[in-house]
């Protein structure tokens, strides 16, 4: 039996939502990926910059990285609450 012509458009309509829905997930954890891998970086570019200090002689060497500390702090908590915004 065949269907009607307002069953097969439903039908497409049913599909297309499920279909945005999908890619809108995907964009979604796309993002979160790369938040997570910048935080990972922020990360790992803090404990360089940390034993740098530690061995740091010269104060203008010292100020320049505190300063460097400061920025990725400043970086982190930003990226941290943009992805608290983005997971509510």
């Amino acid at each position: 039996m065949a269907r009607g012509w307002e069953s097969k458009s439903v039908e497409a309509q049913i599909e297309e939502e499920d279909r945005a829905y999908e890619a809108g997930r995907k964009q979604a954890s796309d993002k979160s990926n790369a938040q997570d891998l910048q935080l990972e970086s922020l990360r790992l570019s803090r404990v360089r910059i940390e034993a740098q200090l530690t061995r740091a002689v010269h104060t203008a060497h010292r100020e320049m990285l505190l300063k460097a500390l400061q920025a990725i702090e400043k970086e982190t908590e930003q990226l941290t609450l943009e992805t608290q915004r983005d997971k509510e």
